[in-house]
């Protein structure tokens, strides 16, 4: 894929769009999985990574944050629903095909697909992922559940 303009490269959300928009120079195919949301590092250098996602009805993650890292990611195709936490309890966020979302290194969420038909999406993350710790919300609190490693967990 060719570089993006220096002016851009700051930008998260854009790398993330130039990516959805060319799925032909993935390196690898999209797939579908059944069991799980299937993922897959599009690329990865020093400043940032991209990954690209799919999404079956009802496959989502946890209530996670990315270890420090920003990122921004990017509906390329069906509908996520992204919660966030806010007042002590999960605010939904509908994001269609084309919609795409900044956000800053304590970010905390979950995205899920609720609707009928698949979704696939692509994230950006600055620094590249090392750890991403999970959450319960206890008490309207968030409460740290286990942190994944890179690398061992994914």
């Amino acid at each position: 894929m060719p570089a993006l303009p220096v002016s851009e490269r700051s930008d998260l959300l854009a790398v993330a769009r130039r990516w959805a928009g060319d799925p032909g120079s993935w390196p690898v195919p999209l797939r579908f999985d059944p069991a799980s949301r299937w993922y897959a590092r599009l690329a990865a250098d020093d400043d940032h990574e991209v990954w690209a996602l799919s999404w079956l009805p009802g496959q989502g993650t946890d209530l996670h944050d990315h270890g420090g890292s920003s990122g921004a990611f990017l509906v390329c195709s069906g509908v996520l629903t992204e919660e966030t936490v806010s007042g002590g309890r999960l605010r939904p966020h509908l994001l269609d095909a084309g919609s795409g979302r900044r956000f800053g290194p304590r970010h905390v969420h979950v995205v899920t697909n609720r609707h009928a038909e698949p979704a696939v999406s692509v994230h950006v993350y600055r620094p590249a992922l090392r750890r991403m710790t999970r959450y319960h919300l206890d008490g309207g609190r968030l409460r740290a559940a286990e942190v994944a490693e890179a690398g061992v967990a994914w």
